[in-house]
């Protein structure tokens, strides 16, 4: 049994779920491809290669739950569907992710680490007395690729 199979089971246990050959099938696809933003469609394609057996609506249900538990991130690129991804805290609390470049021409979309919001939500927090504890940033722009074109 590959060991992030025992992860996701202990993950699950962490937080109080019953451990569920859907539910690690599920957060098993969302780890195997890491900076693919998935669609429940296409969560529910992959699996149900390895479970053939499994519905729609338990893909649906599944990763509802998993968001709001923040096993998974859900995000809104602005293409017309939700899409999901494996969270990087595994933790019910909120925590910064990592954001979007999103490219007009060919609609690919590149993920990036550097976080350099966190000086403005200090002086935010000092000003105004609001803690940020989560944001989101997306970036529109023209990929290397489409910009060479």
């Amino acid at each position: 049994m590959p060991e992030n199979q025992e992860q996701f089971k202990n993950l699950l246990k962490q937080n109080g779920l019953k451990v569920t050959t859907q539910r690690v099938a599920i957060l098993e696809v969302l780890n195997s491809r890491p900076g693919k933003h998935l669609t429940a469609e296409e969560i529910y394609d992959y699996v149900k290669k390895k479970y053939p057996e499994i519905g729609i609506a338990t893909v649906y249900r599944t990763i509802q739950m998993l968001s709001e538990l923040n096993l998974i991130d859900k995000l809104n690129l602005d293409d017309g569907y939700v899409r999901y991804e494996i969270s990087k805290t595994g933790k019910r609390e909120a925590s910064h992710h990592h954001h979007h470049l999103i490219c007009l021409d060919c609609g690919d979309i590149y993920a990036f680490q550097d976080d350099l919001l966190e000086t403005l939500e200090e002086r935010i927090n000092m000003t105004m007395g609001f803690e940020v504890v989560d944001h989101e940033v997306k970036l529109y722009g023209h990929c290397k690729k489409c910009k060479g074109k």
